[in-house]
């Protein structure tokens, strides 16, 4: 057995306990079934064998915050209640996306055993002739997280347990700092480090794009121009002429 499969093993240990014949959800407290699951769904009394949760439905859901086009895949089984979300978000190509999940995925993975994401994965790539466009795999990186959303749920766990853990406890963060002149940038400077920041990212102006916003800083201050979508650079630079 190579050391991925070890892994794979172990890491998946406590899902097969949880879908054991006649195992229960924390048999020491007998109200824990009527306590919802932190995860969004509660299992059923019984314990549930994984193999027999099917696949009923893939499909798209689109949106678009900010202007933004995101694209989400859920898949719904068989079970009520019990569903997973992903990410397939390709936003030069939001439709191309949508297709390949509703006329394709959709019906590629109907009835399909939930528990089998990489037989699932492998499958779904090698099932047309041309592969690995950046259509077809944000498609599938959709399809394969709300897979493993699914297997997390049935675990009673976040899917980053069934992976292996945390690997660490803290990232290094940073924020921005701006002002109309140089000296209100520094001092907006110096109250961020009193907020224990270490990493400090400082513009005139505030920050030079638009589509977090409608009213971005930088107008407010003076720089770019009225039909500006992002700070012009050169404009920027010569201090806002």
């Amino acid at each position: 057995m190579k050391r991925r499969d070890i892994l794979k093993t172990a890491a998946l240990l406590p899902l097969a306990a949880a879908c054991a014949p006649g195992f229960r959800q924390n048999e020491e407290s007998p109200d824990s079934a009527e306590r919802p699951s932190p995860l969004g769904w509660t299992p059923p009394g019984e314990a549930m064998n994984l193999q027999k949760v099917k696949i009923k439905k893939v499909r798209a859901i689109t949106t678009a915050p900010y202007g933004t086009g995101l694209v989400i895949v859920k898949v719904e089984t068989d079970q009520p209640g019990l569903y997973g979300v992903g990410c397939a978000t390709f936003t030069q190509r939001v439709k191309p996306v949508v297709s390949a999940v509703n006329d394709y995925l959709d019906d590629f993975c109907r009835d399909k055993d939930a528990s089998r994401i990489e037989d699932i994965w492998q499958t779904a790539y090698v099932s047309s002739y041309w592969r690995n466009g950046p259509v077809l795999n944000n498609a599938l990186s959709g399809l394969d997280q709300a897979l493993w959303d699914i297997k997390g749920k049935l675990a009673g766990m976040p899917v980053y347990q069934l992976l292996g853990g945390k690997v660490r406890f803290a990232v290094d963060t940073y924020s921005h700092a701006s002002g109309a002149i140089p000296k209100d940038v520094m001092d907006h400077v110096e109250r961020l480090r009193e907020d224990g920041f270490r990493n400090i990212r400082m513009q005139l102006g505030g920050y030079g794009s638009t589509h977090l916003t409608q009213n971005p800083a930088y107008k407010q201050h003076g720089f770019g121009y009225a039909r500006d979508h992002t700070m012009d650079a050169q404009a920027y630079k010569r201090g806002g002429d």
